[in-house]
């Protein structure tokens, strides 16, 4: 993919596995998505999807200004009819859907700006890391459209009166804040960021892959279940994990070393 274009896909086949980097590259418009962006994301995430060797995706924005600073106010202002508004939020919605319907995690690395359609889009993914100076707000009802599509997230992550504290005020809000509500999972100072992140992926990737994937699709049948029928998901999924034999593998790995620390300890 070329350096012009607005979405940007970098892989990396490390010792441990394979990693993508993800990069909504509009920075001049603080990577706001218009539709070109947003139909170039999707194209770009059905692709990963179908990478076997895929360990973990990482979503971020070009540059330091911002993750991404919204839906394109131009686009929007140009609308005229239900029918084109439907449209475009559709292909808001398309987005964030590719993410979380994506086979293996995907993890936020927030800077800057993220507002409207960016925290919808962060709220979609799996894990969030921001940096100390990012900015977190939904000011749709500033701008005469109520916050939708992925913004339904919000409560799960972040409660009730807090979501509704954001969309209904629409004010701005910090970093601290985000972490504060559990919308992010952590905040570090912004020259950290990298290193926080390689944190992460080194701990996602001492978990076996298809054990990942299995996890990450059980969460979201979790999300529409009752509790009953999540718990019955949940011992299928246990079952599936051993059509293959990565868990008599990894649990063979693991009885061997704790023998051998038991040995070490007691000096045998």
């Amino acid at each position: 993919m070329t350096d012009d274009a607005l979405v940007l896909c970098a892989v990396e086949d490390r010792p441990d596995g394979r990693v993508a980097r993800v990069t909504i590259n509009n920075p001049r418009k603080l990577n706001a998505m218009n539709s070109a962006l947003m139909e170039q994301f999707v194209a770009v995430f059905a692709t990963l999807a179908e990478d076997d060797a895929l360990r973990a995706v990482v979503l971020t924005g070009a540059g330091p200004r911002s993750f991404v600073g919204g839906a394109d106010i131009g686009e929007m202002g140009a609308i005229e009819t239900p029918a084109q508004a439907r449209a475009f939020i559709t292909r808001v919605h398309q987005c964030c859907d590719a993410v979380r319907t994506c086979p293996v995690p995907v993890i936020a690395v927030v800077q800057g700006f993220c507002f409207g359609a960016g925290m919808e889009l962060a709220a979609a993914c799996d894990l969030r890391l921001a940096g100390d100076a990012a900015t977190f707000g939904m000011p749709e009802v500033k701008l005469g459209i109520p916050s939708v599509v992925e913004a339904a997230l919000l409560p799960g992550l972040v409660g009730w009166g807090n979501t509704r504290e954001m969309l209904l005020l629409g004010e701005n809000f910090s970093a601290q804040r985000a972490l504060e509500v559990r919308l992010v999972e952590k905040v570090v100072p912004q020259p950290d960021l990298d290193a926080a992140l390689e944190d992460w992926l080194a701990k996602l990737l001492t978990s076996t892959p298809r054990a990942v994937r299995l996890q990450k699709a059980l969460i979201r049948r979790w999300e529409k279940l009752p509790l009953a029928e999540a718990i019955a998901a949940g011992i299928d999924c246990f079952a599936s994990a051993f059509d293959t034999d990565e868990p008599k593998q990894a649990l063979g790995h693991f009885l061997t070393e704790a023998a051998a620390r038991r040995a070490q300890k007691h000096g045998v």
